[in-house]
């Protein structure tokens, strides 16, 4: 399988800021007072007039940027994701998404991949929080170029995005000229065996996946759902009407991510096997991004074995 760079997603929203900056004037930055963990400095350098930095005051700095939207300003918040939404629901919910503002919730630090912070930091219920608020568009970007360009397209889109990525380093594999669509899956890998979905982190650990299967005769179909909300309905109905059953695979709460989109979908249009490589309704604990992605169930092998059963649920429906 072919080698690519390790870049942080956390970097790659801070490209996509300057250059979102840069193309338009009215793009203004609000972060609490985590600039370096949100690689929010290059804009502050260059559009010092254009940053705000609030403190540790989430609440107020949403506020805030609610205040800047209404007088025609681009505004990004910036802070950790467990504190970009849990900390500051009431304000999101009826301050952004409730009369529709055109605010980008930035959610750096998501899932268990925040490691040794443990689990008061590794917030794994964001994307059921956000996607559950009328009007909030919520966006899972894979890897650095992704993120980026996720950046540049929240600040076209009219209306409240969330904006979800990590720490970590992973591969950087997906094309810095590609444009992101939102609403559009992404088609990493056509197959005709089984579909996999997934988001975030956790497409790389999909792609190595699908690599092992292929050795073992499983030619799997892979699709990046970077968009959570609005799904992109008709590409998982098309995959799933040729294979016929279903793995999703996320770094989050099982309850309420991508795999309870994927399941509601296909249980309103074309019910089939459905197996979720997520977290299993538990906190996160302190450890390395590797040590938790296994201990969590979330690596390769985990996901090659959800192939193999969702693959044998619909081989024997009954199981006989």
């Amino acid at each position: 399988m072919e080698t690519y760079e390790k870049k942080d997603t956390r970097s790659g929203f801070g490209a996509g800021l300057l250059e979102a900056g840069r193309r338009n004037p009215k793009v203004v930055a609000f972060c609490a007072d985590l600039t370096g963990s949100l690689k929010m400095g290059d804009f502050a350098k260059e559009f010092p007039e254009r940053f705000f930095q609030t403190g540790i005051a989430e609440a107020n700095m949403t506020n805030m940027a609610a205040g800047m939207a209404l007088s025609g300003f681009v505004p990004f918040t910036g802070t950790f994701a467990a504190f970009a939404t849990g900390r500051v629901y009431d304000q999101i919910r009826q301050c952004v998404a409730y009369s529709n503002k055109n605010v980008k919730i930035a959610a750096s630090h998501a899932g268990v991949t925040l490691g040794e912070d443990g689990a008061t930091h590794q917030i794994l219920e964001d994307i059921g929080l956000m996607k559950m608020l009328p009007n909030m568009t919520v966006i899972v970007p894979c890897d650095y170029n992704q993120t980026m360009n996720a950046t540049i397209a929240a600040a076209e889109y009219e209306g409240p995005v969330y904006l979800r990525f990590g720490r970590p380093k992973v591969p950087n594999f997906t094309p810095a000229d590609e444009k992101l669509v939102i609403g559009k899956a992404q088609m990493i890998q056509e197959g005709t065996d089984v579909s996999i979905f997934a988001c975030g982190h956790l497409v790389w650990k999909a792609i190595e996946a699908v690599q092992i299967l292929k050795g073992q005769g499983i030619n799997a179909e892979l699709i990046n759902i970077h968009t959570i909300k609005p799904l992109d309905v008709d590409a998982v109905l098309k995959s799933v009407a040729k294979t016929h059953c279903v793995v999703t695979a996320e770094e989050h709460m099982r309850n309420g991510g991508l795999g309870d989109s994927i399941a509601q979908v296909l249980a309103l249009n074309m019910p089939a096997p459905i197996e979720m490589v997520a977290v299993n309704d538990v906190f996160g604990q302190s450890g390395t991004p590797d040590e938790l992605l296994k201990a969590y169930h979330l690596d390769t092998p985990d996901i090659v074995e959800a192939v193999k059963k969702v693959k044998s649920r619909r081989e024997n429906p009954l199981g006989r």
